[in-house]
């Protein structure tokens, strides 16, 4: 028996001679979504802000729109059975060794073939859900720019698509042997990197590779986004106090090795965290991953750090089976003991405040960056909502529909996963 054989259950699209919805234009129309608080709504965005939210039925039809488009201009979508939710973002990502787990030697990389990796990765994680995505790239060494300049090309592809940003990470900065990351440091940012980043333990000079990175950042007027597992104390402390005068555009992670102390000191310099719930690690830091203690991410938000999660690894060497569902981390934070709402609100607006981007509610003024997921409440959706709309800028950009099938016949009604062919 097939429990769900027809797009009934899912998505709909309204009356209208469009027959693509994710070829709509200005304005669209989502009818009957639930929202985190329970309510249910129409929500109407025109352009990439949100329009109106009112009571089911409440909103006019694309037609009546006073002065304005016709259905020709936009698409109805019925959400009943939805919950509709500000879209999520990847805060920390490594696209450029994305996949990587399962080539035991890999070959040469031709800039396409980097490239078409890259988009591959972004187009996953739109395809859960994260409408903005920050990566982190390295540059120097025998990479020289080949894998940012990959990444460019692929945030320009993606363009309408999703936001895609780039940190640039050289490995050394200082001395003798940092001469040639200092300068692909600023060709970078010079490039249009997003950030400028790195992992400082890795360099013999950790204070020192800080202080290049902060002048870099300084000539280019950009963010710093730096790896650490916070490991020692002295050094922690030294690195914050360092990162401090940057406020708030300064965010560190994973930091999964942080000990007691490590939370105060960095709500006292007041730096954002990033961390990683999927293996509390990445290929940006040294050693084997040793897993994100369940309890840290609610210790850094008692102490007042800002706490985003990111996927960190998308099968690659850090993680072969690692994923990059925003919701997947929000799962495994809930699952450690914070509350779903913290959770979601990690992977959604913490996540895209670290990216240097506005907050999101289902609210008119807001952007509309809205994730559609299929289930009545946070907790399901978290569980197990796999049924998935996203919606960019006011576009619909990206559709999942999931089909559950049974063998025999089940006279109870059936969970349901589903969205229209």
């Amino acid at each position: 028996m097939t429990a769900d054989s027809t797009p009934a259950d899912g998505p709909q699209q309204g009356p209208g001679p469009a027959a693509n919805p994710l070829g709509h234009g200005p304005v669209l129309l989502l009818t009957g979504a639930r929202l985190a608080d329970g309510r249910v709504v129409d929500v109407r965005t025109n352009g990439d802000r949100i329009q109106a939210v009112g009571t089911v039925g409440s909103l006019a039809p694309l037609h009546a729109l006073p002065g304005g488009p016709t259905a020709t201009t936009g698409a109805r979508i019925d959400l009943a059975g939805y919950l509709l939710l500000p879209a999520p973002a990847e805060a920390h990502a490594h696209y450029d060794l994305a996949f990587s787990a399962a080539l035991s030697a890999p070959p040469p990389e031709t800039p396409a073939d980097l490239t078409r990796r890259v988009t591959e990765a972004a187009l996953t994680s739109l395809g859960y859900g994260a409408t903005a995505q920050r990566t982190h790239v390295r540059i120097g060494d025998v990479h020289g720019l080949r894998r940012l300049e990959a990444v460019l090309t692929a945030r320009q592809s993606l363009r309408g698509l999703a936001e895609l940003q780039a940190v640039a990470m050289p490995r050394l900065l200082t001395g003798l042997a940092g001469a040639d990351g200092r300068a692909q440091l600023r060709d970078a940012l010079k490039l249009g990197a997003t950030a400028a980043g790195g992992c400082p333990d890795l360099d013999p000079d950790p204070a020192g590779y800080v202080q290049v990175l902060l002048e870099a950042a300084g000539e280019a007027d950009c963010p710093v986004d730096l790896h650490t597992q916070g490991a020692e104390p002295a050094a922690l402390a030294r690195l914050a106090a360092a990162l401090a005068p940057l406020r708030p555009r300064v965010t560190l992670g994973p930091c999964s090795a942080l000990g007691p102390d490590g939370p105060g000191v960095l709500a006292h310099a007041g730096i954002r965290v990033v961390c990683l719930p999927q293996n509390g690690c990445c290929t940006g830091v040294p050693g084997r991953p040793g897993g994100l203690r369940p309890a840290l991410a609610a210790e850094l938000a008692r102490a007042g750090v800002p706490v985003a999660a990111g996927s960190g690894s998308l099968r690659d060497t850090a993680n072969p089976a690692g994923r990059a569902d925003p919701l997947e981390a929000a799962y495994l934070l809930a699952a450690g003991g914070a509350s779903v709402e913290a959770a979601y609100d990690a992977v959604a607006n913490q996540a895209r405040i670290t990216l240097g981007l506005p907050p999101v509610r289902v609210d008119a003024g807001f952007p509309a960056e809205l994730l559609a997921i299929r289930g009545d409440s946070l907790a399901g959706a978290l569980a197990g909502g796999h049924s998935r709309l996203v919606v960019h800028a006011g576009r619909i950009v990206s559709r999942t529909s999931a089909v559950r099938e049974f063998a025999d016949t089940v006279a109870l009604a059936l969970p349901r996963q589903s969205a229209p062919e």
